[in-house]
């Protein structure tokens, strides 16, 4: 399986034109074309009344036939720009208020085999770093991570947050399972699969293992449309026939970085896939790139006798509507939003040409695919790009802000996940209410607004709790119902008060392996995993 020839063959088979008029030109410039070729061949003939002979001597520059000539030229630009007109588009635009990437759930094989130290320092340990690896390229998209042994657990489910799984990433260890063995891969795989169900979007299953068993072959062969594909945590001289064997993209470990790059284009390819089929969205325009090479050819045109008369002034008026289908490509040449640091390509060469030939938003557009979003509010005019960028960067209460000015459904989805990370639980609330007031089957809306409700719901019992709560809550108390010893008073010695914030958290445990340990033996216990 080719990623690369799948995501061409996906663009050529939802290629079409957003305005198809425009296309009814292209017989004419063929028939203008055909018209000149022929009128021209006609003009070299023999001219009557004067022979051969001293016809040729008497000519200039005709030793050599021109095998291109200008109307050859002029007419292939002319087809090049009418189909840029025209509209040509293979692929959805994607909403800025949403993931740029398919929900993805990773199933690791936690058992005594990944333990084996053929790939330094061990399968397990080289899987945890690969899948860290992969975590951050995930910002803002949705992760679930699944372990299988013995026995499949949902460890982590669908979430946004990398931070939020590495924790129970780094406490997997073989001592946690609480079965024995690798035969539950199809247990996994169907944990993983009702995961993604919640998604209205297709995703992506990735297996970190070293190998299948035979009786999982069924399962692996009776796939859907989600994505599956497999990081072999082991060497190359070692056999996976039943992994070989099933229709998945199959990615060998790597000492560098090749093989989270390649699984990062298996993910986006899939997110491409996944938007084709969504009719929500609208169809991107890409005739701004058959502009170039037409741009290139005009440039013979300042060749010395290359050129076709008064002809050329066709060129011209066909060009008069170009600019008009292309949505301000070229239209703006100051940036009204400058970035506040010193970085040196302010003002440089390249922010010039920059500002020359791209939009504001066309700038911030390519800060958002390059991941720095701090960059793109700082050029973004649009306020529902602005807002996505400065959610993306983390400036929430910004965000919050200025998406709160806004009217439509994406903005308010957005602003309330801005709120809850800016700890505003209450008028995150509010603002998922104000999405389902103005569109009720906006996609994940209820879920969030049920969300947001208990978080809300459970932090004002806390602080209830809290506010409710003894204040002498450090005191020590025995036990002497029975009058039995001495009554002691214990008095603190100096500088034995309460812990500070720091030797607070110091005294946590954040090894979290014994916390999956007893909730995979509860959910063995019960029979069925979650």
């Amino acid at each position: 399986m080719n990623t690369s020839f799948d995501a061409f063959f996906d663009a050529l088979s939802a290629l079409h034109f957003l305005r198809p008029a425009w296309l009814l030109l292209l017989p004419i410039i063929v028939v203008f074309w055909w018209w000149w070729r022929r009128h021209q061949q006609a003009g070299t003939g023999q001219t009557p009344h004067i022979a051969a002979h001293l016809e040729k001597a008497m000519r200039i520059g005709t030793q050599q036939r021109r095998w291109i000539t200008p109307v050859d030229t002029l007419s292939l630009m002319l087809i090049l720009l009418v189909t840029g007109a025209a509209g040509p588009s293979w692929s959805r635009m994607p909403n800025p208020l949403i993931a740029q990437t398919a929900p993805l759930v990773v199933v690791v094989e936690v058992d005594q085999g990944m333990l084996a130290q053929d790939v330094p320092p061990n399968r397990l340990e080289r899987a945890k770093h690969k899948i860290s690896d992969l975590l951050a390229t995930r910002s803002g998209a949705d992760t679930a991570l699944v372990a299988y042994s013995g026995s499949a657990h949902l460890v982590v489910p669908l979430t946004n947050d990398p931070e939020l799984i590495k924790p129970y990433l780094e406490g997997l260890t073989p001592d946690v399972m609480p079965q024995a063995g690798d035969g539950a891969a199809s247990d996994a795989l169907t944990l993983a699969q009702e995961q993604l169900a919640k998604r209205e979007e297709p995703g992506a299953i990735l297996f970190v293992t070293d190998g299948l068993s035979t009786t999982d072959r069924d399962a692996f062969s009776q796939q859907d449309d989600t994505t599956l594909a497999f990081l072999v945590m082991a060497p190359g001289n070692v056999a996976t026939p039943v992994i070989d064997a099933v229709d998945a993209e199959r990615v060998a470990v790597s000492a560098d970085e090749r093989d989270i790059q390649h699984l990062e284009r298996l993910l986006a390819a899939a997110h491409r896939r996944a938007l084709l089929n969504d009719d929500r969205l609208a169809w991107e325009d890409r005739g701004m790139w058959l502009a170039w090479p037409a741009a290139l050819l005009a440039l013979l045109w300042f060749r010395r006798g290359w050129g076709l008369g008064t002809s050329s002034l066709l060129a011209c008026f066909l060009l008069l509507p170009w600019p008009a289908t292309v949505p301000q490509a070229m239209a703006q040449n100051q940036v009204t939003i400058r970035a506040q640091d010193s970085d040196e390509s302010h003002g440089s060469f390249k922010q010039w040409l920059a500002d020359a030939f791209l939009t504001p938003d066309q700038q911030g557009r390519w800060w958002v695919e390059h991941r720095s979003y701090k960059r793109a509010a700082e050029h973004f005019q649009d306020p529902n790009w602005q807002g996505y960028a400065l959610y993306r960067d983390g400036q929430y209460d910004a965000a919050a802000e200025l998406l709160g000015r806004l009217d439509s459904a994406d903005a308010a989805f957005t602003q309330g996940l801005a709120l809850i990370r800016g700890h505003q639980y209450r008028p995150a609330v509010q603002a998922f209410e104000k999405v389902l007031s103005i569109d009720p089957d906006y996609p994940q809306g209820e879920r969030n607004l049920e969300l947001a409700k208990r978080i809300l719901t459970y932090v004002e019992e806390s602080r209830e709790q809290s506010d409710t709560g003894q204040d002498d809550a450090d005191d020590v108390t025995f036990d002497n119902e029975e009058n039995r010893g001495q009554d002691t008073q214990v008095t603190p010695k100096d500088g034995e008060g309460m812990l500070t914030a720091e030797q607070w958290i110091s005294t946590l445990n954040s090894n979290t392996s014994d916390y999956l340990r007893q909730r995979f033996a509860v959910e063995a216990r019960q029979g069925a995993t979650p």
